[in-house]
C-alpha cells in the first residue's frame, strides 16, 4: 500500500488491530458456548468495522486519485478505475 497517505494507513492499521481483537474474541465466545444471539451480535460489530475500514482506505485512495493521477492514464481511465474499485465494495 505505497499510495496509502499516513494518516490513513495508522488509521486503517488501529482499525484492522481492533477487527483482529474483536476475531479472537469471538472464536473465544464460540469456545465457551454463549449463545448464537450474542456471537451474531459480535460479528455483525466486525462487519461494520470492516466496512468503515473499507471506507477509511476508498476516501484516501479516492483523494490520491484526484490530487495525482497517474499521468499515464487519462482522467477517464482514472474514473473507470476509481468506479471499479468501489463496485467491489459490499453493501
Amino acid at each position: 500500500m505505497q499510495n496509502l497517505s499516513p494518516s490513513a494507513r495508522e488509521d486503517l492499521r488501529i482499525r484492522l488491530s481492533r477487527i483482529e481483537g474483536q476475531a479472537r474474541g469471538v472464536q473465544s465466545m464460540v469456545d465457551q458456548g454463549r449463545s448464537c444471539q450474542d456471537v451474531l451480535h459480535q460479528l455483525l460489530a466486525i462487519r461494520s468495522a470492516a466496512h468503515r475500514a473499507t471506507l477509511v482506505l476508498v476516501q484516501d485512495h479516492a483523494l490520491e486519485c484526484l490530487r495525482s493521477p497517474d499521468q499515464s492514464a487519462s482522467s477517464e481511465e482514472t474514473v473507470e478505475s476509481f468506479v471499479r474499485a468501489l463496485a467491489k465494495m459490499p453493501y
